[in-house]
């Protein structure tokens, strides 16, 4: 109704536009995979590899930090944690936007039905961060963005639907429920 006009006059007159979430594909060729076990959070030596591992791992692949551990002109090196496994071909969908909570689960039960067929994947991620400056808050307390701005989860769902949820928040955040 009348709202909705003067609502939509209001961003016309200040040049205000939606805008669509971009979404990037690629492919990542034999790329070394920490070995999981979906029961096994803490990981056992030459079997599986823990949840921090994972996430320490699954950060450097999202920041395509090279892992053949070989140093050039740094200091520092990193490696895919052991167990692990060469994959021939990964698949990383990245979409870049304000994502509403209710795509993100229609997101998370689409990745479930993945595994509806037999397929060759033990396990996939879905990971959500959060913008740096994000007002959204868990509880009641502000969120910390001016003193460091984590903000993120991350779903591991494996063959079997048993699945790890990943969190992290800054040290002046509240944790969530």
């Amino acid at each position: 109704g009348a709202e909705g006009s003067t609502l939509m006059s209001y961003f016309s007159k200040n040049q205000i536009q939606a805008l669509k979430p971009k979404i990037t594909f690629s492919t990542l060729r034999d790329l070394q995979c920490p070995v999981l076990q979906s029961k096994d959070l803490q990981g056992k030596p030459e079997e599986s590899c823990s949840t921090e591992e994972l996430f320490e791992w699954l950060g450097a692949v999202l920041n395509q930090v090279s892992l053949d551990n070989k140093s050039c002109s740094f200091l520092s090196t990193y490696c895919c944690p052991e167990p692990s496994t060469v994959v021939e071909k990964a698949f990383l969908c990245t979409i870049t936007g304000f994502i509403i909570p209710e795509k993100i689960i229609q997101l998370l039960e689409q990745l479930c039905c993945y595994f509806g067929e037999p397929k060759l994947a033990y396990w996939l991620t879905l990971t959500v961060h959060g913008f740096a400056d994000s007002p959204v808050s868990w509880r009641e307390s502000e969120h910390g963005f001016h003193k460091g701005g984590e903000n993120l989860y991350n779903f591991v769902i494996f063959r079997n639907l048993d699945y790890w949820l990943q969190m992290a928040v800054g040290a002046h955040d509240d944790c969530p429920p």
